[in-house]
């Protein structure tokens, strides 16, 4: 096949004969805001259950009431449209409250995750030019020793929406999370540019500005991403961008999920765009109850899994990893829940196989990245196929090009996967020079470069293989980090496994792997012992020529084996 007709078998979408029954190739995506969105949901489902968190529960009548309050007070404070507030938050019900209330007062937030120290909390408040902070009363200190001057913080403390005395134990429990934190002093609030939470919300009647939003201009958020390279850059995302994130991923598996009648685990953190988009914004406009927990314990997950009766569970893979070796998830009644998805990182063939084996139940896979709001493809219902992440949703395009040039490549060879379609941003906040790179025009379209080397099978199903910037050269020859790891992590000892190269001036880079041994097997099991295994199923240029043993390996606030820092480590 010609360029010219590898490019023309992409565009004809050959994956679309997949889609399950009713769902469309194209859907029509409503120009409405989010502000809009929640208005209509909480008007719809007034006294069904919004928000469980551990045991205290909230309709959507009272989320909605609390949130009109909220930006009633936001707006008193000054707050005007475009402006940036920062939210330094767990998943609580004042996470919702704070974000909904933020853009009905006009406002775009920028989330922060709360494992962030001063200097990344300073990066992220300066760079997006917050004006305003919504933060954890007991996360304050690293924003105070940030330095950065706001015109406003208003602090909330974890039990304000905890049942009982639940309260107290709340607070125990994430200080042994987040050690070292503590409430600030109560001689802060005698500042007058520092508020308490639940006084904005008793003070003020649910009164809202009205704010006319422009859905292809006006941004929701700006969460950091590392992007392809280089520094966290804020991603805006517009209004139109999350109803076409929302339509397509909410509809994509047809009549098995309906509106105001699922229930969800919302454990993955909202500062994220996966439990951002996906399941907190997403799954309020379709009037779903989300259980909500500040952190990913997994006794916690199992145990709302099964009281909460959960129709629908979206994981991460090192999540399923964990849970499937974990003695209590044989407890749990997983043939119940409808659809499992696992995204935000690639899913290792051991942990699917395994997890099917343990639970009887299959793992729908996802692909998808900040800049394209979260969702981008995922596997058709009950059509998965082992290693892939599926299909592009509808109103969507992905494709294969050669890594540094703009030649579409035939089914099943590795290049680089470049998506389009309307739940795409435009760019990356004050960042003209990235810009430049995250795009490319071919034949007069715009498509993003999403940094991801991937193939496309004969069905139209697409393969990661790794990211652009962590593939290793040897001698010339590409080596994957990911298929590597793979590799180790199927060895009956192995818990974990980071690969990453090291510059040498003879071969251009080693294969260096970061191993982490069942306990058991720690002291008895070699690095010569390792490599073997790996030479016995990859090629001789794949295997690492250095094993290096750990206890862990750095891990993103997601649970990503951070590759990035294992080659800061090696220089």
């Amino acid at each position: 096949m010609t360029p010219d007709d590898n490019k023309a078998l992409y565009e004809s979408r050959p994956w679309l004969k997949w889609y399950a029954p009713g769902v469309p190739p194209d859907m029509e995506i409503p120009e409405k805001s989010v502000v809009d969105t929640f208005n209509e949901a909480t008007e719809q489902w007034k006294d069904k259950t919004a928000l469980i968190f551990y045991g205290r529960k909230m309709n959507y009548r009272e989320l909605r009431d609390q949130v009109d309050r909220f930006a009633t007070a936001l707006h008193d404070l000054g707050v005007r449209k475009g402006d940036k507030v920062a939210l330094l938050l767990l998943n609580s019900p004042q996470f919702i409250i704070a974000y909904m209330g933020a853009l009905k007062a006009g406002a775009t937030i920028t989330a922060i995750s709360p494992v962030y120290v001063s200097p990344e909390i300073k990066y992220q408040l300066e760079d997006s030019g917050a004006k305003m902070i919504v933060c954890m009363d007991f996360l304050y200190d690293n924003v105070e020793k940030s330095g950065v001057k706001l015109d406003a913080t208003i602090l909330t403390g974890i039990g304000e929406y905890l049942p009982g005395l639940k309260k107290f134990l709340g607070s125990s429990v994430l200080r042994a999370v987040y050690q070292k934190m503590a409430a600030p002093p109560v001689e802060l609030f005698e500042r007058e540019d520092v508020y308490r939470f639940q006084d904005l919300i008793k003070k003020y009647p649910p009164n809202p500005p009205d704010i006319q939003f422009n859905v292809n201009e006006d941004l929701v958020t700006l969460p950091y991403t590392g992007g392809t390279t280089g520094m966290p850059k804020g991603a805006m995302i517009n209004h139109y961008n999350f109803a076409a994130a929302r339509v397509l991923a909410n509809n994509w598996f047809g009549d098995i999920v309906q509106p105001g009648k699922e229930v969800v685990i919302a454990y993955l953190p909202f500062y994220h765009i996966y439990g951002q988009s996906v399941l907190m914004v997403g799954g309020l406009a379709e009037g779903y109850t989300q259980v909500l927990l500040t952190t990913g314990n997994p006794d916690d997950i199992l145990d709302s899994v099964e009281s909460h009766k959960a129709t629908l569970f979206f994981g991460v893979p090192s999540l399923y990893e964990g849970l499937r070796d974990y003695e209590r998830t044989s407890r749990v009644n997983w043939k119940r829940i409808k659809i499992l998805i696992s995204a935000a990182d690639a899913l290792l063939a051991d942990t699917a196989q395994g997890w099917e084996k343990r639970t009887g139940v299959k793992i729908h896979e996802g692909w998808g990245m900040t800049e394209t709001s979260a969702p981008g493809m995922v596997t058709p219902y009950n059509r998965i196929k082992p290693g892939s992440f599926g299909v592009p949703l509808p109103n969507t395009v992905g494709a294969i090009i050669e890594p540094d040039g703009k030649r579409f490549l035939p089914v099943g060879e590795v290049g680089e996967l470049i998506f389009k379609g309307p739940n795409v941003i435009k760019g990356y906040w004050n960042k003209p020079e990235a810009n430049a790179e995250m795009f490319i025009d071919i034949d007069g379209e715009t498509w993003l470069r999403t940094g991801d080397l991937a193939s496309m099978d004969e069905e139209g199903y697409f393969y990661f293989y790794d990211r652009k910037r962590d593939m290793i050269k040897y001698k010339g020859l590409q080596v994957f980090a990911r298929e590597v790891e793979e590799v180790i992590v199927s060895h009956p000892q192995v818990k974990e496994a980071g690969v990453v190269g090291v510059p040498d001036s003879a071969v251009g880079e080693k294969v260096k792997a970061i191993v982490v041994l069942e306990t058991e097997a720690r002291g008895r099991v070699s690095e010569e012992e390792i490599t073997k295994y790996v030479a016995e199923r990859l090629a001789h240029y794949k295997v690492p020529k250095i094993v290096e043993f750990r206890g862990e390996v750095p891990k993103t606030d997601i649970g990503k084996v951070s590759r990035r820092e294992l080659r800061e480590e090696e220089g």
